[in-house]
Parts: structure tokens; C-alpha cells; sequence
């Protein structure tokens, strides 16, 4: 059975295709060494579609308001431009309510874009544009240390790496912000409360670590300024062994965080980049694995959902569990030592 791999490696070559969600224009340049908030697209989109019905304002028929409209598609329009004149004693225009270009003209009515916006596209990672997609994206290339998490607010930033004095099993408290913090992205633990948020903020810090983070203050860490990534899954939460090792001997390191949202159909997923600098490309993380003893694997649903085991075998067959449930199973002993049973599905590989 295929299963879908958590990168969490201290070094690997890594590959991102980073692609606007519409046409637009590529600002980077292949070979171009960029930051991750470096901005590689943008694209301009209207906010909003403007639906002018001419024959009902003049009361005659499509037919008829199809004569008297003056605009053409591709027209550039202000606020109150006259787009119909039903003449009379007593004046019956037609105006556009806002600024915006006409896109459809027929029917007696008359559509328009409205309100144009900008949507630019961040690197996401430092590293060398190797390939440019023309007009949506770039493909970036990077060595170093990869780890993903399973949750980011959305934010992207850079900072040295600043490890806190406080143990993976304590929660994270406002007084362990310090002012020695301020401008670093900081490996910390769980977080409980939204003091702790509010006061990363007031630092400020340009990004957080997190083995956990309380479901209620998921709105909260939306809204901060800075990216903030959770390693490990929601509630009291303790980092798991591979990405704590790789993280805390990484201090006063550069460190990236990519905590874009976890979005299986897109490949998208919170991350973070520490670059190193090799002679040599280490191999590419594959993308798909079987599953196979000996493995190490994330486990993804509660009770367990966020913890790292190693998969010690494969049970043939279909497994009938509890709830009734028939699936492929494998055994999976936890980093405690406990060893449970469970569905492939709900795996997926560390490596």
C-alpha cells in the first residue's frame, strides 16, 4: 500500500514549484538567488463583478437597450460614466456606480470588472530559481534541513533560530518571551494560551514553533503578523524526538518558516527550511512509499494523531478493528515504548 511521506530530514536537496492560482507575470529571473518573502508573481484580478441591466433601469426591451448602449468591451470606465441615454424631455441615463473595464456588452445589460487587486506570490523558501514557469510560478532549489508540520497560520518569515529555556513538556508562558527574543524565530512547546500569542507579537518575534497549540486559539494565531507552524497536532502536545533534535541543535541558525496552510490536493504544507551549504546535491525526499516494516511513520487521528512510532509490522488482509471497521493495519510502536494497532490509512511515512 502506498502511503504519502512527512519530510522531517537534516539535510536533503529541496524542490518547490511555487505557482500564482491565475495567469499573471513573473518578476524572478532564472539563476536568481531569492529570500523566502522575496515576491517571484504577481497577477491582478478584478474584487468584484459590476451587472448593469440598461433594459430594466430604462424600462424597454434587451433589443432596444442594445441600441443605446455606448460602451464596447475592453472600455476603461470612471464612477458615473454614461454607458445609456434614453432621451425624453426629462433625462434618462444609465450610469456605471464605480470605476472598472467592461467585459461583456449584449442582452440589454453590461458586465464589468470592478475594485482590481494584486495577488503577489512569495518565494516561500530561500534558494535559486531553476526553472521559470511562464506567466504562474517558478520552481526554487535549495539544500538543508526539512521539516513539516501539520498546521501554519498562513505567514512566511526569516530569522536566526533561538531556542527557549524551558523543557519540550513545559507549556509556553509570557514570561519566557524575554526581550533577548525579540527578532528571532523561537522553538518553543505548547501553547495554551493567548497571552503567549499576544505577547510573541508585542516583541516582536518573526516566527513561532510549536509542538501544539490549543484549538480555540486557532482564529488568534490566523490573525498575528508572524508565521507561526505546529510541529506535532493540537492540545497539550510534546515535540516528537526527529524534528526536536534536528530543531534545537539548529540554533542561531537562519531558519525559514513557510507556515502556509496543510492542503493535501495542492501539496502544499507548513514547513520549515534551514539552509546548508554542501559541495555536493544530497538525494531528493521521495514523495510516495510503500509501506514497510521498520518504518518510522506519523500517525495522523486521534488518540494518537501527531505522534512518531515505528511501524513493526504489516498484518495480511484486512483487519476488522472495533468500530466494525475492515482495513489494512499494521502495528506501530509508539516512542514510549507502547505498541498499538492501526489502520494504513490513518499513516503516513517519516523520512
Amino acid at each position: 500500500m502506498l502511503a504519502s511521506v512527512t519530510h522531517i530530514l537534516a539535510l536533503t536537496t529541496i524542490l518547490r514549484r511555487r505557482m500564482l492560482p491565475i495567469p499573471g507575470r513573473v518578476t524572478a529571473r532564472k539563476n536568481q538567488k531569492v529570500s523566502a518573502s522575496d515576491v517571484v508573481a504577481e497577477a491582478e484580478f478584478a474584487e468584484e463583478h459590476l451587472l448593469i441591466d440598461v433594459a430594466r433601469q430604462l424600462g424597454i426591451s434587451p433589443k432596444a437597450a442594445d441600441k443605446l448602449i455606448t460602451c464596447k468591451v475592453g472600455d476603461t470606465l470612471r464612477k458615473d460614466a454614461v454607458i445609456a441615454d434614453g432621451g425624453g424631455l426629462i433625462p434618462n441615463l444609465v450610469k456605471t456606480p464605480r470605476a472598472g473595464q467592461v467585459i461583456a456588452v449584449g442582452g440589454g445589460q453590461v458586465l464589468m470588472n470592478a475594485g482590481d487587486s494584486t495577488v503577489e506570490l512569495k518565494a516561500g523558501i530561500p534558494g535559486e530559481v531553476i526553472e521559470i514557469i511562464p506567466n504562474r510560478g517558478v520552481i526554487l532549489q535549495n539544500t538543508g534541513s526539512l521539516i513539516q508540520g501539520i498546521w501554519g497560520n498562513g505567514k512566511i518569515d526569516t530569522g536566526l533560530l533561538r531556542t527557549l529555556p524551558i523543557s519540550p513538556e513545559e507549556p509556553l508562558k509570557p514570561e519566557n518571551l524575554d526581550i533577548e527574543f525579540r527578532g528571532a524565530i523561537l522553538l518553543g512547546s505548547y501553547c495554551g494560551s493567548a497571552e503567549t500569542l499576544n505577547a510573541a507579537a508585542e516583541l516582536p518575534v518573526r516566527g513561532l514553533i510549536l509542538s501544539g497549540i490549543h484549538p480555540s486559539l486557532l482564529p488568534l494565531a490566523r490573525r498575528m503578523s508572524y508565521p507561526i507552524l505546529v510541529t506535532d497536532g493540537f492540545g497539550p502536545r510534546v515535540m516528537n524526538r526527529a524534528a526536536y533534535k534536528i530543531l534545537s541543535t539548529s540554533a542561531e541558525r537562519e531558519t525559514t518558516l513557510c507556515a502556509e496552510p496543510y492542503d493535501r490536493f495542492e501539496g502544499t504544507r507548513p514547513e520549515i527550511v534551514i539552509p546548508v551549504q554542501v559541495a555536493q546535491l544530497p538525494s531528493e525526499p521521495r514523495e510516495i512509499e510503500t509501506f514497510a516494516p521498520e518504518q518510522k511513520v506519523l500517525l495522523l487521528r486521534n488518540p494518537y494523531a501527531g505522534e512518531i512510532g515505528m511501524l513493526t509490522h504489516l498484518r495480511p488482509g484486512l483487519t476488522q478493528f472495533p468500530s466494525g471497521l475492515r482495513a489494512a493495519a499494521g502495528n506501530v510502536r509508539l516512542e514510549n515504548g507502547e505498541e498499538i494497532l492501526v489502520p494504513l490509512i490513518n499513516l503516513e511515512v517519516v523520512g
